[in-house]
């Protein structure tokens, strides 16, 4: 019967020959497991975010660029948003939006708008900063309801949402909005949201 004791000690492995062997086997599994966990792990980062939304509400402020104005308002409008989005992919999604702005003075005057485009967003721990195109239609109640008249618009904003809770996202945001065919000059306004989204 054949053991370790017939073997010549001359022809058995030494112990940093084995050694050796275990390391290089240990390196072959590892590196060829690599591929495999980090796949996993992309698809199933892939697989939550897939089908993000989230829907909020928000504060929003700025300058409307509307010439006619009286100087003493300051061409300053602030109002409420309503805003949703969704990320069909880790970095891309769409995004629809609703301002609803105006100066608070005695003359009625307001912009309203809607808009829905693209927007590209990372993700950095809590910090979601992203940005955004959109195209909508902006609607302008002239001052002592002399005229309301809609004018259709592009958009290109960016910001951040900040997961604070499990399911609350806390937003800001600077936008840049352009009315084509504003009497005169295209109307430019720019606003600040600041926002509120729950997150499912």
């Amino acid at each position: 019967m054949a053991d370790g004791s017939d073997v010549p000690w001359s022809k058995m492995p030494n112990t940093r020959t084995v050694k050796q062997a275990a390391a290089l086997l240990l390196f072959v599994l590892s590196a060829t497991s690599m591929p495999v966990r980090a796949t996993a792990q992309a698809t199933a980062a892939t697989a939550q975010r897939a089908a993000d939304l989230q829907l909020g509400v928000g504060f929003s402020y700025g300058k409307h660029d509307y010439e006619y104005t009286p100087l003493e308002d300051g061409t300053r409008i602030n109002g409420f948003s309503f805003y949703g989005t969704l990320d069909l992919k880790p970095h891309y999604g769409v995004e629809i939006a609703f301002h609803q702005l105006g100066t608070h003075k005695d003359d009625h005057e307001y912009e309203r708008t809607y808009e829905i485009g693209p927007r590209y967003v990372l993700h950095y721990n809590r910090l979601n900063p992203y940005a955004r195109l959109a195209y909508g239609r902006g609607v302008f109640n002239f001052p002592q309801d002399i005229a309301n008249l809609a004018y259709n618009m592009g958009v290109a904003a960016g910001g951040v949402d900040v997961n604070v809770l499990r399911h609350v996202n806390v937003r800001g945001e600077y936008e840049y909005q352009r009315w084509f065919g504003f009497p005169n000059h295209d109307l430019q306004p720019q606003l600040v949201t600041v926002g509120v989204a729950y997150h499912f």
